[in-house]
């Protein structure tokens, strides 16, 4: 009683087939996707064919993919001969169909970055400085905008290339062959020694790939994996226990940090504050006891401070716990931003910058709109659930309800 059903033209689908949705590119509009029923052993390949002559496509240049939880393009259907049975395709799954071929199998196709931290001048680049792009959909890392010091941690991302490379490759040959892809007349690209290896991750330089000589297949990239690839001034040889961070001095008054310089911090006698806040000082030749640090959350605009240590409440008493900077709040990992504050000159103890209020504010904004889209859609549910008429079943008596429990001794 007042369940919806929908009628659709052509045969239903028996026990052994699927019905799936599917899609060109990947960018789906709603609305735009077709739909087919195949057998459940058929091919990826063959429902590859089938697809393409459905969409009046033709040639051997295109393959599909899986979407994801959040319907956008996922992993590739590599093994064209498995059955959609064994790569686990349900009906009401969406495909896509993606144009390019496959790569071969131990083959990674992967697109190579230029990442730029800093400009020539030792500034950070401008959102508004020239860019070229191979690629008609080139993006352009976050958090460049605005003048020189103003930034809180982002550089820039510029797109060189896509690469096939074996997985049996080393990640140094994988430097040096990508030192191609860079035009000669916009960048001047160094000796595979004087160059750092990132994953790409939101945009942004995410797990940093160290062992010049380990293979491919040993950092387990995928086939979505992105590398960017970072110039540095002198070769650099980073140990298991390094950690390497980005570490911005604050400016007092002005909301603003300095360019950043890098930080190796040796985590061999444990991940702590202390250590880290000692490395710091350190670094900038300050008292310990006259710095403030915290990192920095580029995905929240926000700032958490960093202490020397923390308390653990327990029911028998009250005890220090030795704290750890690679857990929960913090998870800190090579890449992050550390903003570091002078407290001779610099006693406030805000972090941000007026950037990162224009981003919580964007933020913010956003989950109003989405909010007020959900309450929409959900007015509009209830005046279609009250405009029918069904009729209002009375409840039925209530029942005890008895729970037996064997006995297992």
């Amino acid at each position: 009683m007042g369940s919806s059903l929908g009628l659709c033209l052509g045969k239903a689908p028996t026990s052994s087939q699927l019905f799936l949705f599917f899609a060109m590119g990947t960018n789906i509009q709603p609305g735009t996707e077709m739909e087919v029923i195949v057998e459940e052993t058929l091919s990826v390949g063959d429902c590859l064919k089938i697809m393409l002559e459905k969409s009046g496509l033709s040639g051997d240049a295109w393959h599909l993919r899986k979407t994801d939880w959040c319907y956008e393009a996922g992993e590739p259907l590599c093994e064209e001969n498995a059955t959609l049975q064994e790569l686990k395709i349900c009906s009401g799954d969406t495909l896509l169909l993606v144009e390019g071929k496959l790569p071969l199998p131990g083959v990674l196709k992967m697109p190579i970055w230029w990442y730029q931290p800093r400009g020539p001048s030792g500034h950070w680049e401008s959102q508004d400085q020239p860019h070229s792009s191979s690629q008609g959909n080139g993006w352009r890392a976050s958090g460049t905008q605005g003048a020189a010091g103003h930034v809180p941690a982002e550089g820039s991302l510029s797109y060189l290339g896509d690469m096939e490379i074996s997985e049996d490759t080393a990640l140094v040959d994988l430097k040096f062959q990508a030192r191609a892809l860079a035009p000669s007349s916009e960048l001047a690209v160094p000796a595979p020694a004087l160059l750092r290896a990132w994953t790409v991750e939101s945009r942004r330089p995410g797990r940093l790939l160290r062992a010049d000589r380990q293979q491919l297949k040993e950092y387990k990239l995928g086939r979505r994996a992105a590398i960017c690839l970072e110039p540095l001034q002198e070769e650099e040889r980073l140990g298991p226990q390094d950690v390497l961070l980005r570490t911005r001095m604050r400016i007092p008054g002005e909301r603003a940090y300095a360019p950043a310089v890098d930080l190796v911090w040796d985590t061999a006698r444990g991940w702590t504050a202390g250590s880290l806040r000692q490395k710091v000082a350190d670094l900038y030749s300050l008292p310990v006891e006259k710095i403030e640090i915290a990192k920095y959350f580029p995905e929240k605009f926000e700032w958490l401070p960093i202490s020397s240590w923390n308390q653990q409440m327990t029911k028998r008493k009250k005890k220090k716990k030795q704290d750890t900077l690679q857990g929960a709040p913090y998870y800190l990992k090579d890449g992050d931003t550390i903003g570091v504050k002078n407290l001779l000159v610099d006693d406030s103890e805000d972090f941000s910058t007026a950037r990162d209020d224009a981003g919580r504010d964007e933020q913010e904004q956003l989950a109003h709109g989405k909010a007020g889209s959900r309450e929409v859609l959900c007015a509009q549910s209830s005046d279609v659930v009250s405009s029918a008429v069904t009729p209002v079943r009375p409840r039925g008596p209530e029942a005890s309800l008895s729970i037996h429990v064997g006995s297992f001794r």
